[in-house]
């Protein structure tokens, strides 16, 4: 079928840079409107999982940033992150 289909599960494996790149040759496609209704949502699907684990990986990156700046001598500057 199309090659961009793949297992949920190896979503979660790949790194935030390879799914965020995967997630925009995706959207590229789609926009493009050169393939098929079957691929299409199939290509969907796939960006939706995409989307949700970038989703994922930024609020662990987040929560990280936030503990480093907290410290161990409590708070030393944390500034909400903006959400736009």
């Amino acid at each position: 079928m199309n090659q961009q289909k793949k297992p949920a599960a190896e979503v979660a494996s790949l790194s935030f840079e390879a799914a965020l790149g995967e997630l925009e040759g995706i959207v590229s496609r789609l926009e493009q409107g050169e393939v098929d209704l079957e691929d299409s949502i199939s290509l969907y699907e796939r960006g939706q999982a995409l989307k949700s684990h970038c989703e994922t990986k930024l609020k662990s990156a987040e929560g990280r940033l936030e503990k480093l700046v907290l410290g161990a001598n409590g708070p030393t500057g944390v500034e909400a992150m903006d959400a736009a």
